[in-house]
């Protein structure tokens, strides 16, 4: 029996009809569903819910697939949930630009009855592993990034002073608000905000992006995707670590917060190949030709 994983937008209520429809769909299959336990008592279905932990891999039993009912926060979510484990994340957007979701609420049945048959496509893009070397020479992981890991002050106000050690090669330091280090993925996210260019998700690299740094030398260095990126605290202050918008863990002065490419890819279900570039028109208001 194939499990279906559902995610849902919290405050959007909309995606209550849209995750009953779904589970009205798994049932006339035969298809287990599991959503964890806040989604499940969202939706009024609390035999359903599973602790976040064990949204992914419940039972010894892997989720065939999961599906991601509202904008890209939510596939940001979804995605740290299960991308540790392969399971691929279909999105339906029910959010506001819905740049990662796939699919639009009115065609949910029938894209989930093609991933149920085998008719759709898998694409994978590069996530970021994320750790804390600390001072006293301990360590502690903090998780994955599909659009970014971001290194920022810890007091509104004051900025934070940063070195980065890129391979043993080359080590600036920036006083600024914070400093990006992104995927291709998350280079139309806050590194666009923050003056990024803009990569094609197919197009392995990492991104550092300084947040309003007081320096000359304050654009964006495209780096190989095999390369290892060390952001340390520098000064008095500390910071504050966040994968994807959610804080995730502090970084004292002496600590070192390590970036690299993760040996795990965030996998995204697809009804056949995306054009980049229409996305990128259609969803930034990009106009006609």
């Amino acid at each position: 029996m194939s499990i279906l994983g559902i995610t849902v937008h919290h405050h959007r209520p909309e995606v209550v009809e849209l995750a009953n429809q779904a589970i009205a769909w798994a049932s006339d299959r035969d298809v287990g569903v599991r959503l964890p336990e806040t989604d499940a008592a969202l939706i009024g279905r609390p035999d359903l819910g599973v602790a976040e932990a064990d949204l992914a891999v419940h039972g010894g039993r892997v989720l065939d697939g999961c599906l991601s009912l509202g904008g890209d926060g939510t596939m940001l979510r979804t995605s740290a949930l299960v991308a540790r484990h392969g399971v691929p994340v279909l999105g339906v957007n029910a959010g506001q630009l819905g740049y990662l979701t796939e699919v639009e609420p009115e065609r949910l049945l029938e894209t989930l009855t093609a991933w149920h048959g085998g008719e759709l496509s898998i694409e994978e893009r590069m996530l970021v592993d994320v750790s804390v070397r600390c001072g006293d020479g301990s360590a502690r992981h903090l998780g994955l990034a599909l659009n970014e890991a971001v290194v920022e002050r810890g007091e509104s106000g004051r900025t934070v002073r940063l070195s980065v050690d890129i391979d043993d090669q080359f080590s600036p330091t920036y006083l600024a608000d914070g400093l990006i280090i992104a995927t291709p993925t998350g280079s139309t996210a806050y590194s666009m905000s923050a003056g990024g260019p803009v990569v094609a998700p197919d197009f392995a690299a990492l991104l550092l992006t300084p947040v309003a740094a007081h320096s000359v030398f304050d654009r964006t260095l495209v780096l190989k995707p095999d390369t290892t990126v060390g952001v340390r605290v520098e000064g008095y202050r500390g910071a504050v670590v966040t994968i994807d918008g959610v804080p995730v863990g502090s970084a004292a002065p002496g600590d070192t917060v390590i970036c690299r490419r993760a040996d795990e890819r965030a996998r995204f279900v697809v009804d056949g190949p995306r054009n980049f570039f229409s996305v990128l028109q259609t969803k930034f208001g990009l106009g006609d030709r």
